[in-house]
Formats: C-alpha cells, sequence, structure tokens
C-alpha cells in the first residue's frame, strides 16, 4: 500500500486566476517544497507566486512558507493568499 497523496487545496479566486479554476489537487511529496515544485510543474510560473504571494496551513496550522517541512501522509495543504495593507 502507498502513502497517501497530500492534499493541495487553493480558494476559490487564487484558483481562478492560477489553476483555470481548479481549487484541490492529489500530490505526492514528501515535504512542502515537493508540492510547490509538482505545482510548478503543472502550472508554470505557479512556484514563485505560491512562495512570494501566500501563507500557508498544514493541516489546520499556519506556516511560513519552508521548503523542508515535512509532510505526513495525507495533509492537507492549504495555500492562502497573503493579505496586503496599505
Amino acid at each position: 500500500m502507498g502513502v497517501a497523496p497530500a492534499k493541495v487545496v487553493f480558494t476559490t479566486g487564487f484558483a481562478r486566476r492560477y489553476t483555470g479554476g481548479e481549487r484541490e489537487f492529489a500530490i505526492d511529496a514528501a515535504t512542502l517544497r515537493g508540492v510547490i515544485k509538482e505545482m510548478d510543474r503543472r502550472f508554470p510560473g505557479l512556484g514563485t507566486t505560491l512562495e512570494e504571494e501566500t501563507t500557508v496551513a498544514i493541516d489546520g496550522a499556519m506556516h511560513e512558507v519552508g521548503y523542508f517541512q515535512k509532510l505526513a501522509p495525507g495533509a492537507e495543504v492549504f495555500f492562502i493568499p497573503k493579505i496586503e495593507g496599505g
């Protein structure tokens, strides 16, 4: 039996802008960096956007983008667009 892939989730607005409206993805990755690299492979240029313009929650806990953050099998990775003040 294999390892459960991470469930990657985007907000509706973010998905509309970057992934053609697709909000959820199953990604085989052991670290957050692996998730970002795979999303960039699927949607060229998205990796940089995820690194620079989002905060991430892994299984409900907020994290700064820590590339080597380990993911538990079946983890939910939710990318949240950063809110800028002005």
